[in-house]
């Protein structure tokens, strides 16, 4: 019998040995062979996987279940993928296969010329990365691009068989099944291959391109760099130090040094990725030195020539050694447009409509929540596993979404949902990345079809079946205009504080400290807890940071954390979240942070170090007040955390979104607060007893109702007498109608959401004018 082969080492691989481990095992091995500096590795090839499902005998039960499948239905789709999924991760590993494996991974560390068989064992186990390598027998064109997993940072026997084992059910997601059924790839041809590949702990990171792909001149090298791992590069999450390189002499020809404040750097503590602050003296000068870009450059031409084609790389330094982590053709090159950033190569561009707007059939009808034309396919998601589905151009279809789709909306060229109204987070966090999105739609996720091309009219909330031609009617923006009344602007994602800065607006009248904490990805109370308060602590200053830069000498007020139990309760670390039937009124805003000080106190110092930092427009908002003592305490913790005086020595101010709120409102301004705004959204819900949420009663939540104007009006009158200055944030600042009345009420300012802006500052602009006489 012969023998298959599980394992080969890089330097056994070149570029015919992709049927055995796909295009990026075959890759590693012809860069490695060319004596690039490749991390050290091996990939357990396609024909072990193959043995796998075989010898288990569970390769009929598998492809059994696809047998047949209706990929269109996606409740059918799901369940063959989770069931196969299962199947494979429930299968033990051989033991034959697990010992070669395990044996290679113990080897890893030490070189070539040392290995021997009897070195095992070793309790220091390197951390690696693993990645699926797809292979497609006999069919050239398929491209499996994104479909498999990849784990990075894994240590140790346990955590690296599990891993290979998701890498190889990876092979069966609903989108890879998806893909092989519409491509007509027989999924028997289709196997997998796993990289293993030890890790680079990077003190510096970033991507180069052997050809400019700004402008495409053949003759410079663009390289981008940053501290920490290569993922805030790559992803564009900061702005790197770049350089552009002449091919010729490789030396530099400009250089452009970022301010890095923060790198992604591997914790000692739980091997993930954490924003560690840089130190103040490094912050601003190059990452690399002139003879690193040099040795870079070289690598780069290096590739290029070997492959005949301009490279895009990825490359890391540890210790003062250069690696290459990755190379693959610049795709982009040739189509009149600029790529900055590596990410955006991946955008696709609007297809174009082929039908008229008179011919288009209506699909789906639901709330306008975000204005703007989008195209796109349809990419139905039913739960949080299933947002790597959506990729750059699909349009994004769920009952509703949550903070946890944010990364996902961000790929999407428009979002529709089930449920939800104009305030909903759908609505809310898709205005502000400028994403066409209709959200109450009540069926989309059952009249939509996985793949389906359609066109979203966000701005009158219509989906239309295909490429419609719609003319998009886009508001020119003029700065020159001035009012009394200042327009603000309502911001969540610092990521967007430069779009959001660009409307001209006054300041900002909100920005919500829990979409800040849910993007650090772990609960803030455990942070604290479990003595990670300080990585806390600077992920604020740097994210408030970001926001007061965009809008330099202009007001930005931070609201403290809103943390209801049901958004908290996902985060690692928050599975102690107590269930409550209505969170809404449950245990959160103020409530909260009062229950638990240290987690206001955390706050409390970030706000203290932007303030020092010279951001002294920067104030504090108290959230959901229902009793005067809150504020009281608020403030007395504030000045026992901060040494900071509230109301003197920085804004200090709360949120009215209760009718009890309004109720006291005189008791707080003789409490003694700096500002006062009316969070709309929640005090029309709390007063008209109507769930902003819910589709069904929609048409009852209204803004304008007597009973919730009456109370905007009493607040506003009874600031005014004792010189607390007054604004209003929540949807209603960004409708004209409210703005109207806001006008004769003589409210202090207008927080607005981003594509708002223009139009309240020339509603307000006017109004002013006339009634100057």
């Amino acid at each position: 019998m012969i023998k298959v082969q599980r394992l080969a080492w890089f330097k056994e691989l070149n570029k015919d040995s992709i049927p055995l481990v796909g295009g990026k095992g075959a890759n590693l091995g012809e860069m490695y062979n060319i004596s690039l500096p490749i991390p050290p590795g091996f990939v357990i090839t396609s024909l072990a996987y193959k043995e796998f499902i075989e010898i288990n005998n569970i390769k009929d039960k598998i492809y059994s279940i696809l047998k047949d499948l209706d990929v269109n239905d996606n409740t059918k789709l799901q369940k063959a993928s989770k069931e196969i999924q299962t199947l494979i991760l429930k299968t033990p590993m051989l033991e034959d296969l697990e010992s070669e494996i395990l044996e290679s991974y113990d080897a890893l560390d030490i070189p070539e010329n040392k290995k021997t068989n009897n070195i095992i064992n070793s309790q220091d186990y390197a951390f690696v990365a693993v990645r699926s390598s797809a292979t497609a027998e006999d069919m050239p064109t398929a491209s499996f691009a994104g479909q498999m997993a990849s784990y990075l940072n894994i240590q140790g026997p346990k955590r690296l068989l599990a891993a290979i084992k998701a890498c190889w059910a990876s092979l069966f997601t609903a989108r890879a099944i998806f893909y092989r059924i519409k491509n007509n790839f027989p999924h028997e041809k289709v196997l997998i291959a796993v990289i293993i590949q030890k890790m680079v702990d990077s003190e510096v990171a970033g991507i180069m391109f052997s050809v400019n792909p700004v402008n495409e001149n053949p003759k410079e090298i663009l390289i981008e760099a940053s501290y920490g791992l290569g993922e805030s590069v790559v992803s564009g999450s900061i702005t790197p130090d770049e350089f552009v390189i002449d091919k010729d002499t490789l030396e530099q020809k400009t250089k452009k040094v970022a301010k890095k404040e923060w790198g992604l750097f591997r914790s000692k503590e739980t091997h993930d990725s954490v924003k560690v602050p840089i130190a103040l003296e490094k912050q601003e000068i190059p990452s690399l030195s002139n003879f690193e870009t040099k040795k870079l450059a070289d690598f780069a031409t290096k590739i290029e020539q070997h492959y005949n084609k301009p490279q895009d790389m990825e490359f890391a330094l540890e210790k003062g050694k250069i690696y290459i982590t990755q190379s693959r053709p610049i795709t982009t090159l040739g189509k009149k447009k600029e790529i900055k950033k590596k990410r955006e190569e991946t955008q696709i561009e609007t297809p174009k409509g082929d039908i008229e707007l008179k011919d288009a059939n209506l699909i789906v009808s639901g709330i306008p929540a975000s204005p703007g034309i989008g195209k796109g396919k349809v990419v139905l998601v039913h739960s949080l596993e299933e947002l790597g589905k959506v990729k750059q151009g699909d349009v994004l279809v769920a009952r509703q979404t949550n903070p946890d789709y944010v990364a996902a909306m961000e790929r999407a060229a428009a979002i529709v949902t089930d449920t939800g109204g104009s305030t909903a987070h759908a609505a809310i966090v898709s205005r502000e990345m400028g994403i066409p999105c209709v959200v109450g739609t009540e069926v989309a996720t059952s009249k939509l079809k996985e793949g389906q091309e359609i066109t979203i009219d966000g701005t009158k909330g219509k989906v239309y079946e295909g490429y419609i031609n719609i003319e998009e009617k886009k508001e020119k923006i003029d700065l020159t205009l001035k009012t009394k009344i200042k327009i603000k602007v309502i911001m969540d994602l610092p990521n967007y504080a430069e779009r959001a800065a660009a409307t001209g607006a006054d300041g900002v009248g909100l920005l919500r400290g829990e979409f800040i904490n849910l993007n650090k990805r772990e609960h803030p109370v455990y942070m604290i807890q479990s003595g990670k308060k300080d990585i806390f602590v600077a992920h604020l200053v740097e994210n408030i940071k970001t926001v007061c830069k965009a809008f330099k000498d202009k007001p930005v007020w931070y609201r403290t954390l809103d943390a209801p139990t049901d958004e908290f309760r996902h985060l690692p670390g928050g599975e102690n979240e107590p269930k409550e039937d209505n969170p809404m009124l449950g245990w959160r805003s103020i409530r909260r942070s009062l229950d638990q000080p240290e987690l206001l106190k955390a706050e409390y110092e970030a706000i203290k170090q932007v303030h020092e930092a010279g951001y002294t427009k920067l104030g504090i908002m108290i959230p959901l007040v229902t009793h005067v003592k809150q504020v009281s305490e608020a403030k007395r913790i504030f000045k026992e955390t901060t040494g900071l005086e509230p109301c003197k020595d920085i804004d200090f101010g709360i949120m009215i979104e209760t009718p009890a709120s309004v109720m006291i409102i005189e008791e707080l301004c003789k409490e003694g607060i700096s500002f006062a705004s009316i969070g709309s959204n929640d005090l029309t819900q709390f007063t008209l007893a109507c769930d902003r949420n819910s589709a069904k009663v929609a048409k009852l939540y209204d803004e304008m109702h007597p009973a919730v104007t009456r109370l905007i009006k009493r607040v506003l009158r009874t600031c005014h007498h004792y010189g607390v200055k007054t604004s209003i944030c929540g949807q209603a600042g960004s409708k004209p109608e409210m703005a109207k009345f806001l006008f004769r009420e003589k409210i202090d300012s207008i927080a607005s959401n981003p594509d708002a802006v223009n139009t309240i500052r020339k509603i307000i602009h006017k109004l002013e004018q006339e009634n100057s006489n």
